[in-house]
């Protein structure tokens, strides 16, 4: 790829002339890491391989110091305190939260900061958020003092946490955190995550360094939080991280690019005093390029900003193709909780499948026992040429209002496998987003492991209607009373519920403003621009 500018933001498009962060890198090596057991067995190996002066920082949404990272242990807060007694500098960001009871991780997230700090490690509850926000940034930065090749850092979808250690048999974590009666008492769980070698580690490296070194108070937005704080002596300033490392060595074929999301707040962060919406300027610039096939997968989908631009493209471009992967119900049960979330997604799949006129083709995933699994992923790939792996959702809280953090990756490597130009650009397809967006078609489809199954799946055309046919046969054997040998595949038609006008009177208000606020400044709200 000569010129990666064609699908990623230049540094002026960023729209953040505050920031430390360069528009891109080269010479990376991306590798997605499907499921948390996959994630989470590589970060044993990687954090053990830390040695004194090494450094170990990180940020989560939510994290459980006893959750295990393989069957066998260690626990999060083990593995992290061991570095710690080896000489290994960790330090970590974590959101302060709300507490359980409202189905949030205030007590969870104390806990962690306890534990990692009983160890001998440092990390701040941080509330640097607008109203009803979170940070939601899932990061794991690994620095070598004295092997900077050996530089590595995980970014994505997964929390240190409950729930998220499951695999491609889909039973569920063994230490789960209560969902909806749908998904049982384990629920099954899909998620991916990013490992990414190479000059991009450092630039991943600067994000944590400048949330970290921004000098408002971690809890400047809440004064209640201060108080609480201050009486139980917990931690409020950051101690100084040690100098930065140089950049690791280039060593692959990847153009990667950052990107994230912070609201405009008060007092501003000093390395975004205007907030920044790099998420959906990134992805926004990558779905106006594309012309045959994005492949979406997605916790939410929903916000008609969002699914305004989906529908332009699907206007403008008559022989693209939208394929959705989306939880089958909300993740808690209670009316409260349901219809808001239900609401926005039948608004957004309703504005996208007028548009795309049959092109729009939505579905979720069960395991081979029937119960449904819960999509937590962040994926897309455009043209099997540019795709991404973050923590942000397709929805106006994750692009405008919580903090983000998204990597996406431009292989300059080209694809060998027909059709190697499916978008009839001349961009071509590359290996990284086609592999990608394979292995994640094998499982779902129950498809060979070793790509002997590939060619139903390649072509974008053929791609759709393999999805289709195996989804609606599965959806017919459950109707049929599952009579006979189940049909292949993990896919069912999703079918978005449009609620009643009386119930639509109350849960879209509270959908707008609880469950999908914005994070703009009025004059972008006022132009309807990120």
């Amino acid at each position: 790829m000569d010129d990666p500018e064609q699908w990623m933001l230049t540094g002026e498009e960023r729209g953040n002339p505050h920031t430390d962060l360069p528009a891109w890198t080269a010479g990376n090596l991306a590798e997605p890491l499907m499921h948390g057991s996959t994630y989470f067995d590589r970060l044993v190996d990687e954090v053990r391989s830390l040695n004194a002066g090494d450094h170990l920082f990180f940020t989560d949404w939510r994290g459980d110091p006893d959750e295990k990272l393989r069957d066998e242990g260690p626990t999060v807060a083990e593995l992290f305190s061991e570095a710690v007694q080896r000489g290994v500098c960790v330090r970590g960001l974590v959101w302060r939260s709300h507490m359980q009871q409202l189905s949030l991780n205030k007590e969870s997230n104390r806990a962690l900061d306890r534990e990692v700090e009983q160890g001998g490690g440092e990390v701040i509850l941080d509330q640097r958020i607008r109203r009803m926000g979170s940070h939601h940034q899932k990061l794991v930065v690994l620095r070598h003092d004295e092997a900077p090749e050996k530089d590595v850092a995980f970014v994505g979808g997964i929390d240190l946490c409950y729930s998220r250690r499951d695999d491609a048999d889909h039973a569920g974590d063994p230490q789960a955190l209560p969902m909806s009666a749908a998904y049982g008492d384990n629920p099954p769980w899909h998620d991916v995550q990013l490992q990414i070698r190479g000059p991009a580690v450092h630039v991943l490296d600067t994000v944590f360094r400048e949330r970290w070194d921004d000098p408002t108070n971690p809890d400047s937005h809440n004064p209640i939080a201060w108080v609480h704080d201050k009486l139980h002596r917990a931690r409020l300033r950051a101690d100084p991280l040690p100098p930065q490392l140089p950049p690791p060595p280039e060593c692959g074929p990847h153009y990667v690019q950052n990107l994230r999301t912070y609201p405009a707040v008060r007092p501003p962060y000093d390395f975004a005093p205007d907030g920044e919406r790099s998420v959906a300027r990134g992805y926004t610039k990558a779905i106006q390029r594309a012309r045959r096939l994005v492949y979406l997968e997605d916790q939410y989908m929903w916000s008609a900003e969002v699914a305004r631009l989906f529908a332009e493209a699907l206007r403008e471009h008559p022989d693209l193709h939208l394929v959705v992967v989306v939880p089958r119900v909300p993740d808690q049960d209670g009316a409260l909780a349901e219809r808001p979330q239900l609401v926005g997604r039948w608004q957004a799949i309703e504005m996208c499948q007028e548009a795309g006129q049959g092109r729009v083709h939505v579905f979720d995933v069960e395991n081979h026992a029937g119960t449904p699994v819960y999509v937590h992923a962040k994926v897309c790939v455009a043209d099997d040429t540019w795709a991404s792996v973050g923590s942000d959702n397709f929805n106006r809280r994750s692009w405008t209002h919580d903090s983000e953090l998204s990597s996406t990756v431009l292989d300059t490597t080209q694809d060998p496998r027909e059709p190697r130009d499916p978008a009839g650009t001349g961009d071509g397809a590359r290996t990284f987003a086609r592999d990608l967006r394979l292995a994640l078609a094998r499982e779902h489809l129950d498809l060979a492991v070793d790509g002997s199954d590939d060619d139903l799946v390649l072509d974008p055309e053929r791609f759709v209607a393999t999805l289709t046919e195996r989804a609606e046969a599965l959806d017919a054997w459950h109707a049929g009373g599952r009579q006979g040998p189940r049909p292949p595949g993990r896919l069912r038609p999703h079918r978005a519920e449009r609620l009643p006008w009386y119930t639509r009177l109350w849960a879209t208000p509270v959908y707008r403003l609880v469950d999908d606020p914005d994070g703009r400044p009025l004059r972008l709200r006022r132009q309807k621009r990120f």
